[in-house]
């Protein structure tokens, strides 16, 4: 990834911490750009991985409610209630970029209420942002903002529903040095979480044809014909890499991917198996071989083509695009699996694309023999 004196250019998550969630507690894991998380059933990845969406979902604007569907579910086990019948969790993350290092952590109570009780923004030897529940009657949280200058610091009220950085563009002016310290930090940590994509194919919802859409593909890839349709259109060069991508993880004989589109019908992506053979329908695949085309599609794509918001602060150049995918060998057989790290390595040793996964305790194994590829073990 482009950098100047080591630093790292377009920001990206460079650290996940679960102080307290679900099975983890204290627990700090290091992100390169492409990171797997191994582990036996059990060991807290997809909990892992959860953490890493809700954050970016806050960064986007979510509400707690909305970032945390399932709140109980994330309270640390053995966890026990305080006087006031109150628990919760705490989470955060380090963004690095043009602003350096930037600590986000979030303290977050799931129960009797869903709220933030906590938040903190801050930088090596310096607090950016801080925020408390002072007043429990009242559904904000006392917010403070380095200012600089004669005031130092600015407080105000912030709700507690939402994540106070992504709200601070709104609410710093810029005019102070220490202000526009506060800015770059949080828009810093705000484009890296905004630039996330969770990813889970789901075959059984990717065999049927589709009507034709916009061509940006969802996050369980039911659209997926109508996504190379656009490829094959928009982008050669894509479209050839991924079926030469297709060759390697589907059974038979491959010569390319090609795409049914009557003017007024559904959309049918299939398999040309080559001269004088009939062409394979999508549809008529392993599930495997699915998921293998869906993942491969992601990584050798970008943001304008999956059913995402990237931050729109910055050009897409300036960005690096963060695929989570849990489950990412889930089906897969060896070779599949080998292809999906062979291009995630291409993808991401250009710096636009970043991938955290989740990943079966083989392919980790096998992981760990490649250059570039970072294992966490859980």
């Amino acid at each position: 990834m482009p950098a100047q004196g080591g630093r790292l250019q377009r920001p990206g998550v460079t650290e996940l911490r679960l102080s307290a969630f679900g099975p983890h507690r204290g627990a700090a894991f290091a992100l390169g750009p492409v990171t797997l998380l191994g582990g036996a059933s059990g060991s807290g990845k997809s909990q892992a991985l959860a953490a890493y969406e809700a954050l970016a979902a806050l960064g986007s604007g979510a509400t707690l409610e909305e970032a945390f569907p399932d709140a109980a579910d994330r309270i640390p086990d053995l966890a026990v209630p305080d006087a006031d019948g109150r628990r919760g969790f705490r989470i955060g993350c380090t963004v690095d970029g043009p602003a350096g290092p930037v600590r986000l952590d979030l303290a977050v109570q799931a129960e009797p209420t869903l709220r933030i009780v906590g938040e903190r923004l801050s930088q090596p030897g310096q607090i950016l942002l801080a925020t408390a529940l002072r007043d429990p009657g009242r559904r904000s949280v006392q917010g403070a903002w380095l200012t600089g200058g004669a005031i130092g610091v600015t407080r105000a009220p912030l709700p507690d529903d939402r994540l106070g950085t992504a709200l601070l563009p709104l609410r710093v002016a810029g005019a102070t040095a220490g202000q526009r310290q506060v800015l770059a930090a949080a828009e810093q940590v705000v484009v890296a979480l905004r630039s996330v994509f969770p990813c889970d194919p789901r075959p059984g919802r990717m065999r049927a044809p589709v009507p034709p859409g916009e061509g940006r593909l969802l996050g369980d890839c039911a659209n997926l014909a109508d996504v190379l349709r656009r490829t094959r259109h928009e982008c050669g060069t894509r479209y050839a890499l991924l079926a030469a991508a297709a060759r390697t993880g589907c059974a038979g004989p491959v010569a390319g991917l090609d795409v049914r589109a009557p003017a007024d019908g559904p959309v049918t992506a299939v398999l040309d198996r080559g001269p004088g053979r009939p062409a394979t329908e999508l549809a008529r695949l392993g599930a495997g071989e699915l998921r293998f085309l869906a993942l491969a599609l992601v990584l050798l794509t970008g943001p304008g083509v999956l059913a995402m918001d990237p931050a729109a602060e910055l050009l897409a150049a300036q960005q690096a695009l963060t695929v989570l995918a849990d489950g990412f060998d889930r089906g897969l057989d060896r070779r599949q699996s080998a292809e999906l790290l062979r291009l995630a390595l291409m993808s991401c040793g250009r710096g636009h694309v970043r991938l955290v996964a989740a990943v079966g305790e083989e392919t980790a194994a096998a992981a760990r023999l490649l250059a570039g590829v970072t294992v966490v073990d859980l």
